[in-house]
């Protein structure tokens, strides 16, 4: 059983203030205020060092909280510090603050090509003006056009010469959209340059970091490896994201099976194939126990190549975190020292921040962290509920207590972010047990063999069978009557009382204190009181949300939870489903309807006759190159116009025949009549509003 003694786990109480500095300058903008900081800083330290000194003289040990608190106080202000002075964006020599033509830059990540677009980071080191070079920092996201007649090979390292045709990260346009532009800042990117493949200069090769670039390189080849002797593309690309973290040429759908049976932690390399590895590399390394110092070399060979394996796979922030932690584990049950898994997993964050502290907004780090922490609390005691002699099945309910104690601490993160949750993840990923291992070891035997003609294609035909079954198998269940539970949206303020919820739950069971029992029930009163409000405010919502998305015209009505969407957009459609399908998910919208922009409509709560929509209290008018310059025998008064499709109209026109509260022109048309409006709506005053770049219009609709 852990311990919770105060002795065994300082660095628990160093990390949380650390962390908890982190967050403030995370959601909240630090910039100019860092010689402040430092100021704060030095006269906090100075009173702390005083307070020491006159420890005796002043009875400082009569007011022990007063030396905590400021220690925790130094480290809250180092937190908020360590993140804004990491902050690219808030640097006077970030690439951005400076005009330039040209940019020199050096590609920092491995490139991924997705249909006809090569994506890659690139570290941007210099700018050129009329002035000449100048040095800059700063990351960008470049994305490259390619096609069958110009595709730039293009690899880590390489530096290139690309024009400053860069702009801003655009923050999401419709609700619930996915915040592209929060994602790439919490990875210190913010801007992006579209460029074709003709723009882009290559200056010199290898240039990144040689360890890295050796890396890459050797994952490459060991992917290629996989390549020769197994066929199905699939099983080639689930075998390479397993095993060595390469997830470019993995589909989406092969992806979503993962994800909707809570099995996505498979493809994603950190705990547990850090722990195969491990035990993989001191079996085979167990004959040096038998020589002088043998067990010494062991452990620094251990740690060396899981360290080396965690290079090959990335150094993505979970298995960095698995790596470290089992580094200090390895280091201390070597020696006899009694380690707690806890202020080891503190250690391991601790250092990760300091090198990183973006990590604490990525994705991956909170899972694998909350994860873990879960498992060493709680995995002990759900394993006391239940005993089996038999060691098979001792050894399921072990994954099993695992799997319930990892998913338990995992729900409410996990549907903060993915809006769902796997209701068969104990039958899948009792079921991964066996096929994942056989993916890991035969995979790794098969690439650090040399090519046998029989026993390297036997090995290859296990592992491409072996991921076939698996894949297969998880796309039944995925499929499954009641296979997940979805659209589940939480607030910030529902993901802490959730958390809350379940830190008085666990509490309560450990010490029994009636306390913590009726916080408990407190905490679970007011989250059911919360997600009532929410409902009861969507049954009596009612919106039409004008929504921005490229080359489509697209209005949602919403009456309730039910909704109409005008659009000539499939329901699979990928901009649909990046763009309409989270808002309607989000607005527990649970009747929808889809009908083409020129269909004529009667519903209980919207009347469409030709271009004329009557939805409650609200009259629109779409005006589109069908509808022309129809005139009506008087002037029409309407409360929207929605112009789409590129008609030959203006707004004097419409001032003329209509009377209107607001001209919406959406997305779909063409950029010659969407600066035309624009300029005669300034020009004029005219109420106008341009969906194209900007966010969704939203208006109410009062229906009776």
């Amino acid at each position: 059983m852990i311990s919770f003694s105060k002795g065994e786990i300082p660095f628990i109480r160093l990390v949380v203030p650390f962390l908890t500095g982190l967050c403030l300058a995370a959601y909240f903008s630090w910039a100019g205020y860092d010689r402040l900081l430092l100021w704060l800083f030095g006269g906090v330290m100075l009173l702390f060092i005083m307070l020491n000194i006159a420890y005796k003289r002043l009875n400082i040990y009569k007011q022990r909280w007063l030396g905590g608190l400021l220690m925790h106080f130094l480290l809250m202000i180092a937190g908020v510090y360590c993140f804004d002075a990491n902050s690219e964006i808030t640097r006077d020599d970030h690439f951005s603050k400076i005009k330039s033509r040209y940019l020199i830059a050096t590609v920092s990540s491995e490139p991924k090509l997705t249909g006809q677009t090569l994506k890659f980071v690139a570290k941007v080191e210099r700018s050129y003006q009329n002035k000449g070079l100048q040095t800059v920092s700063g990351h960008l996201m470049v994305s490259v056009k390619t096609d069958s007649t110009f595709n730039p090979h293009l690899k880590y390292g390489d530096r290139l010469l690309i024009p400053a045709n860069y702009t801003a990260i655009a923050a999401p346009l419709n609700p619930a959209e996915f915040n592209y532009k929060s994602y790439m800042a919490n990875q210190n990117i913010y801007q992006q340059a579209y460029l074709n493949g003709k723009q882009i200069t290559v200056l010199e090769s290898d240039k990144g970091n040689p360890i890295i670039s050796f890396a890459l390189g050797l994952r490459q080849y060991l992917v290629n490896k996989l390549k020769v002797n197994m066929r199905d593309t699939d099983a080639i690309a689930v075998a390479s994201t397993i095993i060595l973290g390469y997830r470019a040429d993995l589909k989406a759908d092969v992806r979503e099976a993962y994800a909707k049976t809570g099995t996505m932690h498979l493809l994603s390399v950190a705990g547990m194939h850090v722990g195969l590895i491990y035990f993989f590399v001191s079996f085979f390394l167990s004959f040096l126990l038998r020589f002088k110092h043998g067990k010494l070399l062991k452990v620094v060979l251990s740690i060396v190549l899981i360290w080396c394996y965690a290079l090959i796979t990335g150094f993505s922030p979970a298995v960095c975190r698995a790596v470290l932690m089992l580094s200090m584990v390895i280091i201390g049950m070597s020696f006899s020292r009694h380690i707690n898994k806890l202020n080891v997993l503190a250690v391991s964050a601790f250092i990760l921040l300091l090198y990183n502290p973006f990590y604490i907004m990525d994705v991956g780090f909170q899972l694998s962290y909350i994860a873990v922490g879960g498992i060493i609390i709680i995995q002990p005691y759900i394993y006391r509920w239940l005993s089996f002699k038999n060691k098979i099945a001792n050894e399921f309910w072990l994954v099993t207590s695992v799997s319930v104690a990892a998913q338990l601490v995992l729900f409410p993160l996990g549907a903060f972010y993915f809006h769902d949750f796997p209701v068969y993840f104990l039958v899948s990923n009792l079921f991964i047990v066996l096929p994942s291992a056989i993916v890991m070891y035969v995979g790794i035997i098969y690439m650090a063999l040399p090519a046998i003609p029989l026993l390297s294609t036997c090995m290859a035909w296990v592992l491409e069978h072996t991921v076939i079954i698996m894949t297969k198998t998880l796309l039944y269940i995925e499929h499954a009557p009641f296979g997940s539970i979805e659209k589940i949206w939480l607030t910030y303020t529902e993901l802490l009382l959730l958390y809350a919820l379940l830190a008085a739950i666990l509490i309560f069971l450990l010490t029994k204190n009636k306390v913590w029992f009726k916080t408990s029930f407190a905490l679970m009163l007011i989250f059911i009181a919360l997600t009532s409000v929410k409902q009861l405010a969507r049954a009596d919502e009612n919106t039409v949300a004008f929504c921005s998305i490229s080359k489509h015209p697209a209005i949602m009505f919403r009456n309730g939870n039910k909704s109409i969407v005008l659009t000539d957009l499939k329901t699979d459609d990928k901009s649909y489903q990046y763009a309409i399908q989270p808002m309607l998910d989000s607005c527990g919208i649970t009747e929808v309807s889809n009908y083409d922009v020129n269909a004529s409509i009667s519903n209980a709560f919207l009347m469409k006759s030709g271009n004329l929509i009557q939805i409650g209290d609200n009259k629109i008018l779409i005006i589109n190159k069908r509808f022309g310059k129809r005139l009506f025998p008087q002037k029409l008064a309407v409360d929207y116009i929605y112009i789409t499709g590129s008609p030959a109209i203006n707004l004097q026109y419409l001032m003329e025949n209509y009377n209107f509260r607001m001209a919406i022109a959406g997305n779909n048309n063409s950029s010659q009549l969407l600066k035309k409006l624009d300029d005669e709506a300034s020009a004029k005053n005219i109420p106008f509003y341009n969906l194209k770049r900007n966010k969704a219009f939203i208006t109410t609709s009062n229906i009776n």
